[in-house]
């Protein structure tokens, strides 16, 4: 079909223009593919091409630059909330956001994430959380479930051995500098779609001026979980939403 002729309102879908056309690394069923959609889609609606700067740390997403065709920082395993603080504050008008996975923030970078947002800073940051390592061999994260066994917890996560999953999101929404905190998924079309409303809402107050936005993303990694991705997604909605239920946590 000539696609000249293809009047747009019956266009169901059109690639955003930001994303680059190129081989996704990711494995099949892996969440960050559909994130970083929606991080193009948001950034062109919002007509901040130019003015986007993403900071990735070390993680699965560690070549968040090669899809999305934005201006990028690399960071320090951890220290991406430091750097886009640096980055906001020299150039007040850049929209700056994070794309950090479970282990970078909530473990490696767990004080960096905690003092960026309690500072108040004009950052989105957005945190995949998967419950587990993904990139270096399925070692359990600060967020893996209790029972959910990992390379590292072989029979499972015990509350004795291990301590408890740490909800970075709910402390996150008890600092005074956050205005924005949500957790969301993208499981389902209709949890896509809130999913982009939370990444453009959040981008919306960084550029306001409000003070941090932290927009969690409960998602698969089908590799880490031994699941194909039909599964993984029942298993989060079966367990990940359980202990991480989605909506707003608090919004100024």
């Amino acid at each position: 079909m000539n696609n000249d002729i293809i009047s747009p309102e019956n266009v169901v879908y059109q690639k955003p223009v930001l994303m680059n056309d190129v081989p996704m690394h990711y494995c099949p069923g892996c969440s960050h593919g559909v994130v970083h959609k929606l991080v193009a889609e948001v950034i062109e609606e919002m007509g901040m091409e130019d003015k986007a700067v993403g900071v990735c740390p070390v993680g699965c997403a560690v070549f968040a630059y090669r899809y999305v065709d934005i201006d990028w920082q690399e960071a320090a395993h951890g220290r991406a909330p430091a750097v886009a603080t640096g980055i906001k504050r020299m150039w007040q008008d850049r929209l700056v956001f994070t794309y950090q996975g479970d282990g970078d923030l909530a473990c490696i970078g767990t004080c960096e994430t905690i003092h960026a947002l309690n500072r108040g800073e004009n950052i989105t940051i957005i945190f995949i959380n998967n419950a587990i390592y993904g990139m270096t061999g399925g070692q359990m994260a600060p967020t893996t479930l209790m029972g959910q066994k990992t390379s590292t917890c072989p029979y499972g996560r015990q509350a004795d051995l291990h301590g408890y999953p740490l909800n970075i999101t709910e402390i996150a929404a008890t600092l005074e500098g956050t205005c924005y905190v949500t957790r969301q998924s993208v499981e389902s079309v209709a949890a896509i779609r809130s999913a982009k409303r939370a990444i453009r809402k959040a981008f919306e107050n960084s550029m306001a001026g409000k003070g941090s936005s932290l927009v969690e993303i409960v998602s698969t990694c089908s590799s880490g979980w031994k699941l194909p991705p039909v599964k993984a997604n029942q298993w989060l909605k079966d367990n990940m939403l359980a202990y991480y239920p989605k909506g707003d946590l608090k919004d100024k």
